[in-house]
């Protein structure tokens, strides 16, 4: 610029003041409730974020014009709009669930000293994609790429239970219940009765159903619109990992599935 004037930087300017991060803040916050709620009015907004309820319109305000929230039908009431939808395309169609859950599955593995696995459908197979050890487990067998079927395993029935009810009858009258061990479920009526459970509790158990002296837990894992995608499980020799030891690791495991859940976009 000429006469000596110079341009003023980025620290002189009102984003990198402690006002203007309070309010990029209070803009992302808006926006996290919005998701949460659904919708929020200006008076919901500014008692959650502890401001005036004309700081909380200012906000909202920006938002808007922005795109990135809107007023819906419901007078007053903000709710996110599609320029969220442009941000977000930006971030590849499909997160790599493998490499978001490898942390969290190595830390699992070292505090629960198990075998931790992610399991997905492939057909009417549970098929593992990740797998990590605890130092009790070295000797375990490697699951990765393994096809076992849905209603022996608790990853697989994970899967199931949360699966539509067409694709689980399509599945069943494929694969059918075959007993694999004196323990395996093969009357359908049982199995549904465990799948029940598994919705309402948001856990599954086998024991010594896909293999003698092997037992296992799992939760689900959900993307971003709240779909059951993969299972997150811990699986053990019966002697150690029996059902004292399940119900002593299940907040554990239940958490780390809510954690890779968040990770591949799931907001509850």
């Amino acid at each position: 610029m000429s006469n000596g004037e110079q341009k003023p930087t980025r620290a002189a300017g009102r984003g990198d003041s402690p006002g203007g991060v309070q309010s990029v803040d209070r803009a992302i916050t808006v926006l996290e409730i919005l998701a949460r709620e659904g919708s929020a009015g200006v008076s919901e907004v500014a008692a959650e974020i502890g401001v005036h309820k004309s700081t909380a319109f200012r906000l909202l305000a920006a938002l808007e014009e922005r795109d990135l929230v809107e007023q819906n039908t419901d007078r007053g009431k903000y709710q996110l709009a599609f320029g969220i939808l442009r941000l977000a395309s930006s971030i590849p169609a499909r997160i790599d669930l493998v490499r978001q859950s490898r942390p969290l599955l190595d830390a699992l593995a070292a505090d629960l000293d198990e075998t931790i696995n992610i399991a997905v459908v492939r057909e009417h197979y549970a098929v593992n994609v990740q797998q990590a050890m605890g130092t009790a487990a070295v000797a375990s067998q490697n699951w990765v790429g393994q096809l076992t079927p849905l209603h022996a395993t608790a990853s697989g029935k994970v899967l199931l239970a949360y699966m539509p009810v067409e694709q689980a009858d399509a599945i069943f009258r494929e694969a059918g219940l075959p007993q694999l061990t004196p323990h395996t479920i093969t009357q359908r009526t049982v199995l549904e009765a465990q799948l029940a459970e598994v919705r309402d509790s948001g856990f599954a158990t086998a024991h010594e159903e896909l293999e003698a002296g092997l037992n296992a837990s799992a939760v689900p894992i959900r993307d971003h619109t709240g779909s059951v995608v993969a299972a997150v499980s811990a699986s053990g020799p019966a002697f150690r990992f029996d059902d004292a030891e399940i119900k002593r690791t299940a907040d554990a495991l239940k958490e780390t599935g809510v954690q890779i859940s968040h990770r591949i976009g799931w907001l509850g």
